[in-house]
Formats: structure tokens, C-alpha cells, sequence
């Protein structure tokens, strides 16, 4: 219950100026005291000695499924899969059945959140009604019910004019824009990203264009209109490059990549296994290094999964037909931390705000940052146990991964939200 104490004793805090060992006491759901050597009688101890206590995981990106779609996943099972992958504010994308692109589908969505688990779930409703690219959504009767961003993820608005109504409402009703650039007249059926390995394999390629020319289409727009926007999973070092000199132009421009991205690259696809299959496809090696360094540098501001589960049946089929999406939320961070940390790309305290505070600030949410008085939302991580990822064992209803049997680093053994276990301990 949030009402109980809890005493993380001797870990490395993960703070706003810097990472210190103290410990943390956890009291009716908030952080009640912050320091060294603390006691409190009764509150249950968890001893972090050697490990990181950060604060819970922020992803502004994720698929829930729910309402609609609960065999791939539902509200619960998603919010208990992400506290254990150590988030503890999801964000989750209104392709769903209906659509989230009116009060009452936002409503729902936070109710049954409610009622699933201590997890923080945020809807993010449609930019346009059905996602149809057509007819733009009531932004402020959608801010107003709960929705914390719009986006028509999982398809483009192609109408620039629209895209540019869209930017200005959500300017006016102080909501954020996620865009997801895609040309679908450039993707032209493609299945994979376009290249060496797309032609070996026999699979239709879909250009790096599709992607750059919608990512360079909604930065200017958001210059034009002097406001914010969002890019959703970029994938290519040209889209990277794009809005590194959009932001050098003063530009409000922020955007994220997938852990998948920075791991993986198309020549994955070699075994024509269907859990490689995304939106936006797996690219080259040397596209995936060219996001670890957008990553470093900051042109990348943060990292959201796209966690995206499905039904087997929508994978245990024909490379062409089969779904887009990876789960996940229980291989995020250790994915991460393996590439970014082990690899020496990034410190520890810059990949926790990669995946904390920076997500948060970007879609103004109360989260990300341990301060005393605030939501006790943590996250306990082993930095140096290894891990291998079992699929099956996903908490997650979608197994849809490609990394079973892969090696990690970083384990997160305990997420607190709201002030109650929601992973670990157990």
C-alpha cells in the first residue's frame, strides 16, 4: 500500500546534481527524506548497497492496445510489464479500437489506468479523428479530459496545412505534437530498410527518405509556427542530421529513438524472423552508430521503447503480412545500458536522464526527478548483473522480441511507483 514506510538503504541516488550514496525513506506514497544513515521503525528495508537508486522510468512511447486489442496486451498487463522493465510513467498512443481521439476513449483509458496498478499511464489521443489524416481532433477537449500530447503514431498526417493547424492548436491548448514521419507513398510497400541486405534478401526496401523528408517537413513547420514538435523513433543518421541543424536554427524541436535502434540493424533481418520487423524498419550499422553518437551529443533527447506486443498470430506468418513491433519495456533498459554505458558512449547519470527527467520535461509530466516531497517513484538497478532475455518469461502478453538469448548488463530488481512495489521483492 502507498501508505507504507520504505527504507532504501546504501545505494548510489540518483539526484538532480549528481549521484550520490544516501539513502531513501519512503512514506504514504511520497519521498519523505533524502540523506545518510536514516532510520525509520517498521518500514520494510531494501538494501541497494551496490546498486543505483534512480528515479522511476519515464517512456513518452509505448502501445497499451487497450481498448480494442486486448489480446495483444491490456492496461494492466502493460503497466505491470513496464514496472518490470523499472518504469514507473508510461505514455501510451491512441491506435486503438476505437480510437483515442475523443474524451470519452481518454477517460476510459485513465480510469481503467486507475485501477490497473500504482504504474502512471498517460493517454496520448489522435491528432486526427479515426487517424485518418483528415479531420483534426478537439485539442482542447482533449487536453481538458486528460490526453497529454497528440499524436497519429503508426501513421503520418501527410496534408502539411493540416499538420500545420494541428501545431498551432496544440500551441493554443499548451499540449505537444508527436509526430510520425513517414511518406507513405515512399515506403511503396517496402518491408525492410532499403540497402545491401533488403536486395540480398529479396525483400522490398523502404528508402531512408520516407523517413528524413516528413522529419524535415514538420521542423520547419514547427519554425514557421514558432512552436514545439515532437519526433516520434528516428531511425537514419540523415534524420538525426536534420534536426541537429533545425535545433542550431533555434528551432523547438525534440525527438527520441528506440532502444531497438541503437542495438540492432538490418542485417537482423537475415533470418527472415518476423520480431525484426518495425516502423520504421532496423537500419544500417551505420545508421545505429550514428544514433549512439546523436545520443552523447544531445541532438537525441531521450529514449523512448515504442513497446509495441502483439499476438503470435500476427508474427507467425509471412515476413510481408506479419505486424510492425517489438516489445519492449522488459528490455529497454537493459538494452541501454549494455550499449551506452558498458559501451562507453554515455555516464551513467546522462543515460538515467536520457530515460527520466529528459522525457518528462519534453510532455511536462510530475516525473523523472528524486526530490524530497515528490512522488516516490524509483527504480533499484544492478549495474554489473547479466542477464540473458527469455521471451517467455515477459510479463508482457506480446513475446514479439528478437533479443531472446542475447546478453545484457543492468537489471532492475526493484520498481517503486507511488510509493508501492509494483516489481520486485518478491
Amino acid at each position: 500500500m502507498s501508505g507504507d514506510k520504505i527504507l532504501v538503504k546504501g545505494g548510489q541516488a540518483v539526484l538532480p546534481d549528481g549521484i550520490k550514496e544516501l539513502d531513501i525513506l519512503v512514506s504514504e506514497g511520497r519521498i519523505a527524506k533524502i540523506g545518510r544513515d536514516l532510520e525509520c521503525g517498521g518500514a520494510r528495508v531494501i538494501d541497494a548497497s551496490g546498486m543505483y537508486a534512480a528515479p522511476g522510468l519515464v517512456d513518452i512511447h509505448c502501445h497499451l492496445r487497450e481498448p480494442g486489442y486486448e489480446e495483444k496486451e491490456d492496461i494492466a498487463s502493460g503497466a505491470a510489464a513496464a514496472a518490470r522493465g523499472g518504469f514507473t510513467s508510461i505514455c501510451c498512443m491512441p491506435n486503438t479500437n476505437p480510437v483515442n481521439d475523443n474524451a470519452v476513449v481518454t477517460e476510459f483509458i485513465r480510469k481503467k489506468a486507475s485501477i490497473a496498478g500504482p504504474v502512471r499511464v498517460y493517454p496520448i489521443a489522435a491528432i486526427t479523428k479515426g487517424l485518418e489524416g483528415e479531420e483534426l481532433t478537439e485539442a482542447g477537449e482533449l487536453a481538458e479530459s486528460g490526453a497529454t500530447a497528440l499524436s497519429d503514431d503508426g501513421r503520418c498526417v501527410k496534408n502539411a496545412q493540416k499538420m500545420r493547424l494541428a501545431l498551432c492548436y496544440a500551441k493554443r491548448f499548451g499540449i505537444k505534437i508527436i509526430s510520425h514521419p513517414e511518406d507513405t507513398d515512399l515506403v511503396n510497400g517496402g518491408l525492410m530498410n532499403e540497402g545491401s541486405w533488403s536486395t540480398a534478401l529479396g525483400l522490398p526496401g523502404i528508402t531512408r527518405a520516407a523517413e528524413e523528408v516528413m522529419i524535415a517537413r514538420d521542423c520547419m513547420l514547427a519554425e514557421i509556427e514558432n512552436t514545439g514538435v515532437h519526433i516520434a523513433h528516428v531511425s537514419t543518421a540523415g534524420g538525426a542530421r536534420i534536426i541537429k541543424e533545425a535545433k542550431e536554427r533555434g528551432a523547438a524541436v525534440t525527438c527520441e529513438t528506440a532502444p531497438h535502434y541503437i542495438y540492432a540493424s538490418d542485417e537482423w533481418v537475415k533470418s527472415y524472423d518476423t520480431f525484426t520487423k518495425v516502423n520504421p524498419p532496423l537500419r544500417t550499422e551505420e545508421d545505429r552508430k550514428a544514433l549512439i553518437k546523436a545520443l552523447a551529443d544531445g541532438t537525441i533527447d531521450c529514449i523512448a521503447t515504442d513497446h509495441a506486443p502483439h499476438h503470435i498470430d500476427d508474427k507467425n506468418v509471412e515476413y510481408a503480412i506479419a505486424a510492425n513491433g517489438i516489445s519492449g519495456f522488459e528490455t529497454a533498459f537493459g538494452i541501454c545500458w549494455t550499449v551506452l554505458v558498458k559501451g562507453g558512449f554515455m555516464t551513467p547519470e546522462k543515460l538515467f536522464a536520457k530515460m527520466t527527467s529528459a522525457p518528462a520535461a519534453i510532455l511536462g509530466l510530475d516525473a523523472g526527478t528524486l526530490e524530497e516531497g515528490r512522488s516516490a517513484d524509483l527504480v533499484i538497478i544492478a549495474p554489473d548483473e547479466k542477464w540473458v532475455v527469455d521471451p517467455s518469461k515477459f510479463v508482457s502478453k506480446g513475446h514479439n522480441s528478437p533479443f531472446g538469448g542475447c546478453e545484457l548488463t543492468g537489471a532492475v530488481k526493484y520498481t517503486i511507483a507511488g510509493g508501492q512495489i509494483a516489481y520486485g521483492g518478491k
